[in-house]
């Protein structure tokens, strides 16, 4: 798999990860032989990076992380802090990231997390100068090799890469998300940062399996959280109103290569963009995660397929989610 260079840490990761908040919660149950099955088909299938945060499963994805990670360390793994808690400024300080870091390095195994991220702060912390004071502290202390943000708004991306020390920003681009592409994706490159993409497949959206009459679980964050009663409404289905990302879906099938898979595509459309590091999506059994390997070797689009991707979301998604986000 072609690897890229993870903005500051300095790592080189397979372009295509793995993102393991399925294996946690909120996505419909996955019992532990599951979990481990999808984590050691990634590895075995050539993924370098996985993501995870201390609030998936409330340390159940971490745990299981750790427990692969034993048996591989020569994987670069990323956390992410900070939900676990009411979403306050003050409660972003040092003594709190030692304690959700003692839990992180516990539940993973391990004296050094490779990449400590913020885990969607409220904006005002993307410009309190000792949060990042304290996260240098972390780094000096050595339980952390590097840190990062995840974000919600490529405002607030811009914010964070003009950060001295932020090794990496994480945050939501697909097809559905192009915003991205305008300021965040060259700010990174030209800094430095590592871009790390997550909610690739837009919820499974670009998936290509759904239609009207799909359905989610209770326990699923694709019934709960439509309107975002629980969290950033913009991490289901990036935001798009389901039937308007149908209707995208339909008008981009047609230009998937022969051979490849909507997801593929989907996938394969990310990686094209100057400045990205790694995609991560998710998977739920092995066969979601061979798929998305795929994704790596499937040839560039072309001018064409990129130009119908901008005018689908240009004429459906634009209006939905490019002031927001």
């Amino acid at each position: 798999m072609e690897k890229r260079t993870l903005g500051r840490t300095g790592r080189d990761v397979g372009v295509v990860g793995l993102g393991a908040w399925q294996l946690g919660a909120d996505w419909g149950e996955v019992d532990e032989s599951d979990a481990l099955a999808v984590l050691n088909s990634a590895v075995e299938g050539g993924v370098t990076f996985i993501d995870t945060a201390d609030v998936y499963g409330d340390g159940r994805s971490e745990r299981l992380v750790g427990k692969v990670l034993k048996e591989h360390p020569e994987l670069t793994v990323a956390t992410k802090m900070g939900r676990r808690v009411e979403q306050i400024p003050s409660n972003y300080n040092l003594d709190a990231f030692r304690a959700w870091n003692d839990r992180s390095r516990e539940n993973l195994g391990v004296d050094t997390i490779d990449l400590v991220q913020l885990h969607c702060p409220p904006t005002e912390v993307y410009s309190t100068d000792a949060v990042f004071d304290a996260l240098d502290t972390l780094v000096q202390e050595r339980r952390v090799a590097a840190y990062g943000v995840s974000v919600e708004t490529c405002a607030e991306a811009l914010t964070a890469i003009a950060r001295p020390n932020v090794a990496s920003v994480q945050i939501i681009l697909n097809a559905f998300r192009l915003k991205p592409l305008d300021e965040v994706l060259p700010a990174a490159e030209r800094a430095g940062v590592g871009i790390i993409a997550r909610v690739p497949l837009a919820s499974g959206l670009l998936s290509g399996k759904y239609d009207e009459n799909t359905t989610f679980g209770a326990d699923d964050h694709r019934n709960f959280n439509r309107k975002g009663e629980a969290f950033d409404v913009g991490e289901t289905f990036s935001g798009v109103d389901f039937g308007t990302g149908l209707q995208a879906v339909k008008r981009l099938i047609p230009i998937v290569p022969e051979g490849a898979t909507m997801a593929q595509f989907a996938l394969r459309w990310i990686l094209d963009q100057p400045g990205v590091s790694v995609v991560i999506p998710g998977a739920r059994n092995p066969s979601q995660v061979q798929g998305n390997l795929g994704a790596a070797a499937l040839a560039p689009l072309t001018v064409g397929q990129l130009k119908v991707v901008q005018t689908v979301y240009d004429e459906l998604i634009r209006p939905q989610v490019n002031n927001r986000w």
